[in-house]
């Protein structure tokens, strides 16, 4: 197995898991979190992420037919985590509350389905059609470590940024994850509807 290590396709990896991961453009969305007090835990967001990454790329659509799930149902569900988390954005209203505890806002919605979403999970599986799954499991390592740091670092990031830019950052990421949340949800449940026949 590791003696397929591949440092173009580490990088491949790498870069299509970054980009649909994005974990830059959600910085407003995790900044307007803390804002609402919101518990954020770089380390057990990251770990979730990478639990539920591994959980798919080995185990994949067999786990999601165990509980009678599909892949367009997932990212319909996804698709609706990510609408409510963009009229908070847009509106400055709370609606996922914050129940407490520990976990707070590191389970859902940073680790999924900021982090390991419905798309990047898909890309992830997608990938092993290409390369080695070393290489594979070698970007995404990379992705959830960059992940780590961009959160636990939020405050410094707050900081350097401003409290205005933040606040203009916010509406307008608010509005780009409405659109994406929206297309989403529109490009699965046409998968849905195909599959009843309707």
């Amino acid at each position: 197995m590791f003696g397929n290590i591949n440092i173009v396709e580490i990088f491949s990896s790498f870069i299509v898991m970054a980009a649909i991961i994005d974990i830059f453009g959600s910085i407003p969305i995790f900044v307007s979190m803390k804002e609402q007090n919101k518990t954020i835990k770089a380390g057990q967001a990251c770990l979730m992420a990478l639990g539920l990454f591994l959980a798919f790329f080995f185990a994949g659509d067999a786990l999601l037919k165990l509980f009678g799930i599909d892949t367009a149902s997932f990212a319909v569900a996804g698709a609706f985590v990510l609408f409510i988390l963009a009229v908070e954005m847009i509106l400055g209203r709370e609606i996922i509350k914050n129940e407490g505890g520990n976990s707070g806002a590191s389970i859902v919605p940073i680790a999924f389905p900021l982090i390991a979403g419905p798309g990047a999970l898909t890309a992830l599986l997608s990938l092993r059609a290409d390369y080695a799954m070393v290489n594979i499991l070698i970007g995404l390592l990379l992705n959830i470590l960059l992940d780590y740091i961009v959160i636990s670092q939020l405050d410094r990031i707050r900081k350097i940024l401003g409290e205005n830019l933040i606040f203009i950052l916010r509406k307008f990421f608010g509005v780009i994850l409405l659109a994406i949340s929206v297309n989403m949800f529109v490009n699965n449940i046409s998968i849905i509807i195909k599959q009843l026949n309707i």
